[in-house]
Parts: C-alpha cells; sequence; structure tokens
C-alpha cells in the first residue's frame, strides 16, 4: 500500500470533534510531526481485507502516538494478507501502539485464541481502550502499559509468540530502551514484525545495533513490498539467534 493509498484511509472519517490543543513533549526537531488536525474516527478496510472495516479514533493530543502512520497500515495490511490463520493459534503482543491500529486490526481479523496485549506509555492507555470499546473487542484484547526498558509487565506473556511493532523507530533517546525491550520479550520461538520508515540516518544506526543481538530478515512474501519501499518502508522479522 503506498502513502498516498494509506492517506486516503486516514482521511475517511466519520465524524470530528476538537481536541484540547496539548503538545506531545518531543522536540520537533526529532521528529517531524504531522498537521494538527482535530480529533476524528476513521475507518480502514486494509486494502478490503477487513470486513466490517475498522474504526479508529485518531487524538493527537496526548502525542504523536494518537494518529496513524505507514508502517502501521503496512505491518498491519501484511498480517492480514499473508498470517492470518497463523496468528490465530499465536500468543501476541504489540510495542509502541499508540492508539492500537495494527493490534486491532489482527485481533479483528484474525480472531486469535489468546488474549492479545496491546501496550503503550499511559498518555496512550485511555486512547487504545477507546479504540477497543469502539470496536467490540472487549475481552480479545486487553490494553497496558509497558514503559520500555523497565521489567516486563506481569498482565503480558514473558516471551510471546510474536511481538508487533510499527513505526516504533522516530523517538531516537528511546533508542537504548528499546533495544532492551527487545531482549527481555524476544524468546527462543518468538517472531518479531517490525516494520518502520527510515527518516535519518539515526534508524539506520538502530537497526544495525539490533542485528547484533537478533537474527533480522526481510520479510520477502508481501506483495506490496515493492510499492512500500519506495516509501522508504522496511518490514522485517526479528528473531533470537541460535545458541552455538
Amino acid at each position: 500500500m503506498t502513502e498516498e493509498q494509506q492517506q486516503r484511509q486516514h482521511d475517511s472519517a466519520e465524524g470530528e470533534e476538537e481536541g484540547d490543543g496539548l503538545v506531545f513533549g518531543v522536540s520537533e526537531d526529532l521528529v517531524q510531526s504531522r498537521e494538527r488536525s482535530a480529533a476524528h474516527t476513521g475507518s480502514f478496510d486494509f486494502d478490503g481485507l477487513l470486513q466490517p472495516p475498522l474504526r479508529v479514533h485518531i487524538d493527537l493530543t496526548k502525542g504523536n502516538g494518537g494518529t496513524t502512520w505507514p508502517a502501521g497500515m503496512t505491518l498491519a495490511t501484511y498480517l492480514l494478507r499473508r498470517k492470518r490463520e497463523a496468528l490465530k493459534e499465536l500468543s501476541i503482543v504489540e510495542l509502541g501502539a499508540g492508539g492500537g491500529l495494527v493490534g486491532l486490526a489482527v485481533a479483528m481479523g484474525c480472531r486469535p485464541k489468546h488474549t492479545l496485549h496491546i501496550t503503550d506509555q499511559e498518555s496512550m492507555l485511555a486512547l487504545m481502550r477507546q479504540n477497543i470499546a469502539l470496536n467490540n473487542l472487549e475481552g480479545q484484547i486487553s490494553a497496558s502499559v509497558y514503559n520500555w526498558g523497565e521489567a516486563t509487565p506481569s498482565a503480558i506473556p514473558k516471551h510471546p509468540d510474536v511481538v508487533l511493532a510499527a513505526d516504533c523507530v522516530y523517538f531516537e533517546p528511546a533508542f537504548p530502551l528499546l533495544q532492551q525491550t527487545l531482549r527481555d520479550l524476544i524468546g527462543p520461538s518468538t517472531t518479531c514484525y517490525f516494520c518502520y520508515k527510515r527518516r535519518r540516518r539515526a534508524d539506520q544506526h538502530f537497526m544495525r545495533k539490533v542485528k547484533k543481538d537478533f537474527l533480522v530478515e526481510d520479510v520477502d512474501d508481501d506483495p506490496d513490498r515493492e510499492s512500500y519501499a519506495r516509501e522508504n518502508i522496511s518490514l522485517c522479522t526479528i528473531r533470537r539467534k541460535r545458541e552455538g
């Protein structure tokens, strides 16, 4: 899916309400924010892969995580197209979920038998819970606070089968904390689906560090790969290296 297509989905709003105008405490020199817009609810069908469409409330008043980003759209579309059946049987944790777009899409489209956990900072908790309720996914998906670099919350699996992470690579001071969290969560049988848009050299520097700790492989079975690669979006898997 191209960024233009992703933006069209983002713009398919169903109602608007005014935000309170607060700004996320990250320097604009570190990450370029999207133009501020009124809070609204968008509808997303991921190239027709999800019916009925997912509804996501978008609200930037608590931070940039409150919107949708191209890598999240790319990852969700890939999982719905290529991993729908496999994910039904697996335990899943999403990192840096923001409003929960990716995890919500997987919960709605794949119906995993285990509770799916979407996680982010405290500032995103209310929005995650709002979007769970908006799609009637209570009981199937749980939202919780997970601050990178800190102990894994007791409510989520220590080493889940699958870790999801989309557009987590944008705030450079958090890179070492994210790397530590990947070390904590990725067990011998865990696969992390990691999708990000390359914006600066620092992003590639972070991925080089990750490759020292883990086996990182580009996803090569996505028919949209050439399209999103032109938008500098990368999708890969991250797994623990085999000992010995």
